[in-house]
């Protein structure tokens, strides 16, 4: 079965908050759980390098999931990932959200 791979680009002007926002994905990439068990097959974070291309999103995450399923389950159930969501959205201007089935 194809992966679902998951890109979310924030706008967060604030270094500070960027890195509060980053403390929290380390969070919920150790804590998030479907049936008891870590279902998040691989995630990874950072600040976005200066470049015009990002139109000025300043922070960049792919998240990998064994299915649209698990991916569901993760915008509208997991428990860690509405305590991410309550640190960035008092301090994001703008997220961009994309995914995809991976051919690769």
């Amino acid at each position: 079965m194809a992966r679902i791979e998951r890109i979310t680009l924030f706008k967060i002007p604030n270094e500070a908050d960027r890195d509060r926002v980053l403390e929290q994905y380390k969070v919920m990439a150790k804590t998030a759980k479907k049936d008891g068990n870590p279902y998040i097959i691989s995630a990874a974070a950072g600040h976005s390098f200066p470049d015009p291309r990002n139109k000025g999103y300043t922070l960049s995450v792919k998240t990998t999931f064994a299915s649209l399923e698990d991916m569901q389950y993760y915008d509208n159930e997991c428990e860690a990932h509405k305590a991410l969501k309550a640190v960035v959205g008092p301090v994001k201007e703008d997220v961009l959200t994309t995914y995809y089935e991976s051919v690769l």
